[in-house]
């Protein structure tokens, strides 16, 4: 997951992703903060390896947040709290990828296009994930209709290119 997306992005890391990344590990099994770090280290082939003052500090906020709880044996755990906000920012980035996409296969001047826009999410989704815990689920669903909306109106336009080159 990591490595190729970092191959994507190059070596640096928007902000937000180290809590999205926490919280997908979490998901898949309990692990301590030094645990985290190498298998960020692992999964990037050595591309990325958040710091310690990175890591503990997050996982801080984290805990304040009520999305992940520590164990006894010091390991971290998802909450279900976690579990819906990692269910979220999933299906927000399954809608922009699907977005990325269909700009992708509108040839080049859909590749130009798609790279601005993707600078443009990336910033975006990263304030959007500091910001979903404070927004409310309305608030959420408007934002995946909005995504959703978009998504279809680039699908038909993509559609009638289709029947005007043929």
């Amino acid at each position: 997951m990591v490595a190729s997306w970092l191959q994507r992005v190059g070596s640096s890391v928007p902000r937000g992703f180290s809590r999205f990344y926490v919280l997908n590990v979490l998901k898949e099994q309990p692990m301590t903060g030094k645990q985290i770090i190498e298998s960020a280290s692992e999964e990037s082939d050595g591309m990325w390896k958040p710091s310690a003052g990175l890591v503990y500090p997050l996982l801080g906020r984290l805990l304040q947040e009520g999305l992940i709880e520590e164990n006894d044996d010091g390991k971290y755990t998802i909450t279900k709290k976690g579990i819906s906000v990692l269910e979220d920012l999933q299906s927000i980035q399954d809608v922009i990828k699907k977005q990325m996409d269909v700009l992708m296969r509108l040839g080049n001047v859909g590749k130009f296009v798609a790279m601005d826009i993707l600078d443009r999410v990336t910033s975006m989704a990263a304030t959007l994930n500091d910001n979903l815990d404070n927004m409310t689920k309305a608030q959420r669903d408007q934002y995946k209709k909005f995504l959703q909306g978009t998504l279809k109106k680039l699908d038909e336009k993509e559609g009638k290119q289709k029947v005007d080159v043929e």
